[in-house]
């Protein structure tokens, strides 16, 4: 365990695995959805069914359980208490849960209502989310990497919102605002900065912890997150959909740094004190090898000019990023997360009088690595779909039940729980 971890704050186990038990529907609901239209879903990311499944997954999943995983993660290992967390995430879950439906019928609809509904229930819910964290960072007398991180992703997270909150305010009474350019800004600073500076600054604890690997260096740890926001505040400031250079250069350098932070994460993997590939270990690497690929393919769209007026490449960069960065990296980290709160709070629950059940047995290896394989088929396939459209319902079966397996294995981790906790009563 992390010398640096304090459970005196932590919040109720409810907080967080609200948040982490609803991300799976949205992953199902992403599945089924490109499981219904088909291969017209991946001909652009501009088609209204692309939009709408894009944000089930950034909104419905990754959103989630971010959130919670924040509200978990603040107290335990920043040292920031956040103020009356159980009401806090009363009001955010639905909250998120509600504008999400939402924004995902306007797309699909095309109704202006909707996307004013929308914004509005994101603006209360990230706003107060946004201010209740903000509050605890600012507070905590802690120092270091991880702080800073978390700060400064949250910074991120308010630019996103706000770039989102006047995109759909555009989509609903019209704009001549630049409202395409300005979604090249809104995905910069939700993926580059609120969701990868997130990642990072909760690497910097976990993988170590979880993966038994030496610390990130401090170099590293310290800049990168500072790195990516002086590249997102460049492309802001600079920003001109006339000059679409400049939008290229800054949107290079973002994903050379991700490389950097990909780069030292799989060298720490591959130093790491215990040689065990479990599920954790098998995400992360397969969320940090999509990072690399990545790259990859944007310098390669880049510098073939023939493939940069091809509006699949778009598509496919969004799928390795979304999919094969963090959705993997968030399911490796649920399988490690939801077994530790459920044996640590067991453990605070029994104190020396029993024996609560180990981590392994909240959820069995074997079926971890079950969805593990799927969750890769579904990537292979997605990923070939883009340019054979005829695996593209197929492909959104398998991501679909990759997620409803994810949630599976979930539910169980909470049924051992509440079993055990059982047990504990009635001993008492």
């Amino acid at each position: 365990m992390h010398p640096d971890l304090s459970f005196d704050q932590a919040p109720p186990i409810d907080v967080p695995f609200r948040f982490f038990l609803t991300a799976p529907l949205f992953g199902i609901a992403a599945g089924l959805l490109l499981a219904i239209v088909g291969g017209e879903m991946f001909a652009s990311r501009w088609m209204p069914s692309a939009l709408a499944g894009t944000h089930l997954l950034v909104l419905g999943f990754m959103l989630q359980t971010m959130c919670g995983a924040l509200l978990q993660f603040l107290p335990v290992a920043a040292g920031a208490n956040v103020w009356r967390p159980r009401l806090v995430a009363g009001v955010v879950h639905p909250l998120l849960i509600v504008s999400a439906v939402l924004l995902v019928t306007a797309f699909l609809g095309q109704q202006p209502g909707f996307f004013m509904a929308a914004a509005h229930g994101l603006a209360l819910a990230l706003g107060f989310f946004a201010i209740v964290t903000g509050i605890a960072l600012l507070r905590t007398p802690a120092r270091g990497a991880t702080v800073m991180a978390l700060r400064l992703a949250l910074v991120a997270l308010v630019a996103t919102v706000s770039l989102g909150i006047v995109l759909a305010t555009g989509l609903a009474r019209g704009s001549e605002l630049p409202l395409l350019a300005l979604t090249d800004l809104h995905a910069a600073w939700g993926l580059g900065g609120w969701a990868l500076i997130l990642l990072a600054g909760v690497s910097y604890y976990v993988v170590p912890m979880f993966q038994l690997t030496p610390a990130y260096p401090a170099w590293l740890a310290r800049s990168f997150p500072f790195a990516l926001i002086a590249v997102l505040l460049g492309w802001s400031l600079l920003f001109d959909p006339q000059v679409p250079t400049r939008q290229q250069v800054a949107f290079i350098g973002g994903v050379v740094l991700s490389g950097v932070f990909a780069l030292a994460t799989l060298r720490l993997q591959s130093r790491r004190r215990r040689k065990v590939r479990d599920a954790t270990f098998l995400f992360f690497r397969t969320a940090m090898l999509a990072l690399l690929a990545v790259i990859v393919s944007v310098l390669v769209i880049t510098w073939l000019p023939a493939l940069q007026g091809e509006p699949r490449g778009a598509v496919w960069i969004g799928l390795l990023a979304i999919v094969g960065v963090f959705v993997s990296a968030i399911n490796g980290m649920l399988y490690k997360i939801v077994p530790f709160l459920n044996w640590l709070h067991l453990q605070n629950l029994c104190g020396m009088r029993m024996m609560p059940p180990t981590m392994h047995q909240m959820i069995p290896e074997k079926r971890m690595l079950g969805q593990f394989r799927l969750h890769l088929a579904a990537l292979a396939f997605l990923l070939a779909a883009v340019f054979w459209p005829l695996l593209a319902r197929l492909a959104g079966l398998l991501f679909a039940a990759s997620c409803a397996w994810l949630g599976y294995n979930l539910l169980g981790a909470v049924g051992v729980y509440r079993d055990f906790k059982t047990r504990i009563r009635v001993a008492a």
